[in-house]
């Protein structure tokens, strides 16, 4: 095994205590092999660069880059800079693959962002714009529970130990009056940390009574014959909670900001695009998930459907929801209480958004 891929992989499995306990998405523990979007570079190169290599997953809440790139839409603003996607499984690897340079730019969830915002005590990245909210739910077996009161005793599965759903599961038990040990996920409710792409076959199996999940897992279990308990949006004021972030290593938002620009102009249109064309988007979605080096598989119709639906695209990072979610993660016992301040440089994002004629976001008093 490489020097590089056992550090991908060391990065992903490892549970060190408190914050290095917080993880990503769940989706397993590598890179898969770096793609070129089909569109060629032409023009002028961005900033004198060959390249801007970007991070995403092959899954339906990274619908941004997913679309982008299938439709051109970033290369069309790098001009003569090759777009260079490296596809992730998880989000400690990426982390791992922006500190090492490996990466410049990535689309990410909210719990690696902080992790690796507060782990490089506030050096390594910074949060530039936002992507999707929501598409997370609670998926049960309604033979075994027909109500959030049946919930005790049963076995819930997450992604990953001190991932995004893994803190928002913890933190809605709590406040049910569950007690479960944070670690062990061991009480009331046993919570059993399962890789996405298992969970649904642990599902029919019966070895997990539901779980919370995120798009397109949650519809998979929805397939296979599972009931939508509990939709995340629910918890959260107006219904909106960061589930993915776009993210830049700090020295290469110094070094190239013109790049960082691009990207960001090419993420705005790709959002307006998706906004205004959605049963093509999501085909450009699926088109693109069945591309050997992202997922490798379209989506069955009775899964891509909900799972895209059930994903809301925006520009804005949900700043305050950030916040929220790191405490949540300090009340479940897994972080810290961590100095969020100057997470967001949202200065390029809000440039393009006048541009574009759209209002500007805010950074919640978390901005350099």
């Amino acid at each position: 095994m490489s020097a590089v891929r056992h550090r991908l992989l060391a990065a992903a499995v490892s549970l060190p205590l408190l914050v290095g306990v917080l993880g990503a998405c769940g989706y397993g523990s590598e890179a898969k092999k770096d793609t070129a979007a089909d569109v060629a570079p032409k023009g002028p190169k961005t900033d004198g660069l060959d390249n801007v290599r970007i991070g995403l997953f092959g899954n339906t809440t990274h619908a941004t880059p997913l679309v982008g790139l299938q439709k051109g839409l970033f290369q069309k603003e790098l001009g003569g800079t090759a777009v260079k996607p490296s596809v992730f499984n998880a989000g400690p690897a990426e982390i791992e693959a922006l500190n090492s340079r490996a990466i410049d730019i990535g689309w990410i969830g909210p719990s690696p962002a902080i992790n690796g915002y507060v782990k490089s005590h506030g050096k390594s990245l910074k949060i530039i714009g936002g992507s999707a909210s929501g598409g997370v739910s609670l998926i049960v077996n309604p033979k075994k529970i027909k109500s959030l009161s049946d919930l005790r005793g049963k076995t819930i599965a997450t992604p990953q130990l001190g991932n995004t759903q893994d803190v928002a599961l913890l933190n809605f038990l709590a406040g049910k009056g569950y007690k479960v040990d944070a670690t062990t996920g061991k009480g009331d409710v046993t919570v059993q940390r399962t890789d996405n792409k298992v969970t649904p076959t642990a599902f029919q199996q019966g070895s997990i009574d539901g779980a919370w999940v995120p798009e397109p897992t949650a519809a998979k279990l929805v397939a296979a014959g599972g009931k939508p308990l509990l939709d995340e949006k629910k918890l959260w004021k107006d219904g909106k909670f960061v589930i993915t972030n776009l993210i830049v290593s700090q020295e290469f938002l110094k070094k190239h900001p013109k790049a960082v620009e691009a990207v960001l102009r090419g993420s705005v249109r790709t959002n307006a695009w998706i906004r205004s064309h959605p049963a093509e988007a999501k085909q450009a979605l699926n088109d693109q998930l069945a591309d050997p080096e992202f997922a490798g598989k379209a989506l069955p119709d009775n899964v891509i459907d909900p799972a895209f639906k059930n994903v809301d695209i925006t520009d804005d990072p949900l700043a305050a929801t950030l916040q929220q979610e790191a405490d949540h993660a300090v009340q479940a016992g897994l972080l810290k209480k961590p100095d969020l301040k100057g997470i967001y440089d949202l200065t390029l994002l809000n440039k393009v958004l006048r541009s574009e004629g759209r209002p500007t976001v805010d950074d919640a008093g978390l901005g350099s």
